[in-house]
């Protein structure tokens, strides 16, 4: 048995992952998909004063509190970011780092060095610390590569504003042992904004990928799940 933690991105939140978790109960695993401050059931704490730093201490404190050992911690899309973070902080906890159509920060990076077309959803801040969830476009992209009317109408039901603190501040991973934890990267390959580019990935991570948009989680549940699946089996 694994344990999973599933992270969400920007202006989700923890049900997103509904049509995974499960998917992967019933193969058997433990599963933890919880909402970041700010969004979902805990969109009242939105402030100014949420950052990167708020959604890092929030997943490591989960993985203390429950005490949690050998977690395939996945990150979708702006939580690359965290569970980052995360791995510098309680590396010894994590079996593998999983990343999910995410960003991959380095050490003193933050959303914008890593996407640079973030700054333009930074300078556009409502209030000067808000960013309302991005629109809807004309298919193929959809809403996070969501097309599907139906989908579109849920995924927008869960959406919150993103706090400019998440993109803004820096990630840290100075501890070494963070270096040491098993990679896997997940790409969506379907249709993607033009301005969104990827870095090149090290060798030795291996590199999986979805025929579908950026929100897999929603558009291929199954695939993915079989994906996360794979990339619990322990090295042979």
């Amino acid at each position: 048995m694994a344990t999973f933690l599933l992270v969400h991105g920007a202006w989700h939140s923890g049900r997103s992952w509904d049509r995974v978790v499960p998917l992967l109960e019933a193969a058997g695993h433990r599963v933890f998909a919880p909402s970041l401050t700010g969004y979902g059931d805990k969109a009242s704490l939105l402030s100014p004063e949420v950052g990167l730093g708020t959604h890092v201490g929030e997943i490591a404190g989960l993985i203390e509190d429950e005490r949690l050992d050998d977690v395939v911690l996945v990150g979708h899309s702006y939580a690359g970011m965290v569970i980052s973070g995360v791995s510098g902080r309680v590396p010894e906890r994590i079996a593998r780092l999983v990343f999910l159509d995410a960003m991959v920060p380095e050490d003193g990076e933050t959303a914008v060095d890593v996407i640079p077309v973030t700054k333009q959803l930074v300078d556009a801040a409502v209030d000067g610390w808000r960013v309302p969830p991005l629109p809807e476009q004309p298919p193929p992209l959809g809403l996070f590569g969501v097309t599907d009317p139906g989908d579109v109408a849920w995924l927008r039901s869960m959406l919150s504003d993103q706090p400019v603190g998440c993109l803004v501040e820096p990630v840290r991973l100075d501890n070494p042992a963070a270096r040491t934890i098993p990679r896997t990267h997940i790409h969506s390959v379907g249709n993607r904004p033009p301005d969104i580019t990827r870095r090149p990935v090290p060798a030795n991570e291996p590199v999986r990928e979805l025929p579908t948009g950026h929100d897999s989680m929603i558009t291929m549940p199954a695939e993915l799940t079989e994906l996360l699946l794979e990339a619990a089996q322990p090295p042979r």
